[in-house]
């Protein structure tokens, strides 16, 4: 008897029990925020979509500038997203492995892009290679042309992606430390292969994760992109930009067509790392100690 109400005491003064009625109200603030800030916002852009039906919704998508808009977004990703990969391991490796001068300093340049404003990132690339400037008349001399056309947007979507793979490989690379390096380096491996075959499997789902992420917001890039690019239909639009412009000249039901893609985007990104963190959950909790 003593020992069953002393676990009902500890039941009730346990710092991480509540009563059933304040667990209910915190279960209905939190459903009750995801549904006003993410499922309402997302019903009415599919709902938006498909208002005039399917063979309107997929006539907007299949009309010249919006898949023009969507192999450029597919372009810019596809090369950004692998530049900022191989940043994110180097910079991860350097930080976490080794010690050295200016690491504080080379950590804040990686959260740069979390602090400053997109627009104003894309108006800096605009001084670097404007009329004005002194690198942009220069390259024009040998026919490259950054602003206004892919190279510029595709530097503009480089800067503010960046840190994701970088922030998702450091926490974990410092965490595992150099033990496994170490030892592989002390049998008689090389450089790389202990890269390849020690470092890369130790963090191969903090990567993927760095990865999704990345492209996400790479496909998802307005602010940079539209200070860069000029915003010429056909040419320079990438959905988001393809999606205001439909929007401004009022033909709604299209630019939430292209819109719906990119939520869709997100929604796959959402899902695919449930579905490894559900699927690999045992295995990506051994890699994170």
């Amino acid at each position: 008897m003593a020992t069953k109400l002393r676990a009902q005491t500890k039941r009730r003064h346990s710092p991480t029990s509540e009563r059933r009625s304040v667990q209910l109200l915190l279960i209905g603030i939190a459903v009750a925020f995801m549904a006003i800030t993410l499922v309402l916002p997302l019903y009415s852009v599919f709902h938006e979509a498909l208002s005039k039906g399917v063979g309107a919704f997929f006539a907007a998508l299949g009309e010249k500038d919006a898949q023009a808009a969507i192999r450029l977004t597919l372009l810019v990703a596809a090369t950004a997203v692998p530049l900022n990969v191989v940043f994110g391991l180097a910079a991860s490796w350097a930080i976490a492995k080794f010690e050295f001068k200016g690491k504080a300093f080379l950590i804040t340049l990686i959260d740069l892009p979390f602090s400053v404003s997109p627009v104003i990132s894309g108006l800096v690339y605009v001084l670097l290679f404007g009329a004005g400037s002194f690198l942009g008349p220069f390259l024009k001399s040998y026919g490259i042309e950054v602003l206004f056309a892919l190279p510029g947007i595709v530097l503009a979507t480089i800067f503010v992606t960046f840190p994701f793979v970088a922030r998702e490989l450091i926490p974990l690379m410092q965490d595992q430390g150099t033990g496994d390096e170490e030892a592989a380096l002390s049998l008689g491996a090389n450089g790389w292969q202990t890269f390849w075959r020690v470092t890369i499997p130790n963090i191969k789902w903090g990567l993927l994760y760095g990865v999704l992420l990345c492209n996400a917001r790479a496909m998802g890039e307005f602010g940079a992109v539209a200070v860069v690019s000029g915003k010429i239909r056909g040419q320079t639009t990438t959905m988001p930009l393809q999606v205001e412009m439909l929007y401004n000249e009022y033909n709604a039901a299209a630019a939430f067509a292209l819109a719906s893609m990119l939520a869709l985007l997100a929604l796959v990104t959402l899902v695919l790392k449930s579905v490894l963190e559900w699927r690999f959950g045992e295995e990506i909790a051994a890699g994170n100690h």
